[in-house]
């Protein structure tokens, strides 16, 4: 049976998240990556980028706080007075989950092989910030998180650790980076009409934009507040980030939103062409194919 949960890690905004498999969120953590930054080079002492799994998870019987080398418990605790003792440790503790790279060539193998790195997911003192950058190439964790989502997964989750980040807003807080994306997408490429993609359901509706690193919209969409069914719609990525997990993302953060609503039914028009990737989060089509904007669409629904 395949594994029905995924992680993914935000470099920008320092998170991580685990969804089931119709995108539902089911927890966000405030984590810490590398100081250095991203990449894969062995040496670096960089967060690798690009699709994981957890290879191997280690310390299940330890207590909170216990010490690790080499991925083996010393029998210590850590403590205040151990970190005075040994002040210039990398601080692994309580649980750790190896994480090994499922790309050739970016994250696997060579000089680029994530495992062969010693990348993990582990506790770290209370001393440790989240929120921000600050270990050596890990992924820093709260003890009480580690353990949680230590004991939520199992082997094989996939980890998708990526260079953007979700958030949400009104339309008057994010209208001039959507109409970014969307004239790109929809006007630029797409030819639909300008005056069909703009409409009166922007200004009421909760939308959601991708940023990468630097703070550029690269990608949106918006739920529409109020009806039975909710309504999803005017997804779209720019070409350079699609098949990167961006289109994912924004509609995990529209389910989140959804469901925060106390929303029972969803529906969307979705292209025909993208009907698969709606139909992994449990969409399924509802009617013939129409014409909108053009363009052959579908209705697919959600409970």
């Amino acid at each position: 049976m395949p594994n029905s949960l995924r992680i993914r890690i935000s470099l920008p905004q320092q998170t991580l998240e685990l969804h089931d498999q119709r995108g539902t969120l089911l927890r966000r953590y405030s984590v810490s990556t590398a100081k250095n930054g991203a990449g894969e080079q062995n040496g670096s002492f960089c967060t690798p980028r690009g699709r994981h799994i957890v290879r191997a998870k280690v310390g299940a019987d330890q207590p909170a706080n216990a010490v690790f080398v080499r991925r083996r418990p010393t029998g210590e605790v850590w403590s205040p007075q151990l970190l005075e003792q040994f002040p210039d440790r990398d601080w692994i503790l309580t649980r750790i989950l190896w994480l090994s790279g499922k790309e050739p060539g970016r994250n696997r193998l060579g000089d680029v092989d994530t495992m062969r790195r010693y990348i993990y997911l582990h506790g770290s003192p209370d001393t440790v910030a989240m929120g921000s950058p600050g270990s050596i190439g890990c992924v820093r964790m709260k003890n009480s998180d580690i353990i949680e989502l230590f004991d939520l997964i199992p082997l094989q989750t996939p980890v998708d650790i990526v260079e953007f980040g979700v958030e949400d807003g009104a339309w008057a807080e994010i209208a001039e980076q959507a109409r970014q994306v969307r004239d790109a997408v929809f006007v630029a490429e797409q030819k639909v009409p300008r005056a069909i993609e703009w409409d009166e359901h922007d200004a009421v509706s909760r939308h959601v934009i991708a940023r990468d690193a630097d703070g550029g919209a690269i990608g949106t969409g918006r739920l529409l507040p109020h009806g039975n069914p909710g309504h999803i719609g005017r997804m779209a990525v720019l070409a350079d980030w699609r098949g990167k997990g961006v289109g994912r993302a924004l509609l995990e953060r529209l389910l989140e939103l959804a469901a925060a609503s106390h929303m029972q039914h969803l529906a969307l028009h979705a292209q025909t062409q993208a009907g698969g990737f709606y139909r992994r989060f449990g969409f399924v089509e509802d009617g013939p194919e129409f014409m909108e904007a053009g363009i052959p669409h579908r209705t697919m629904r959600r409970n």
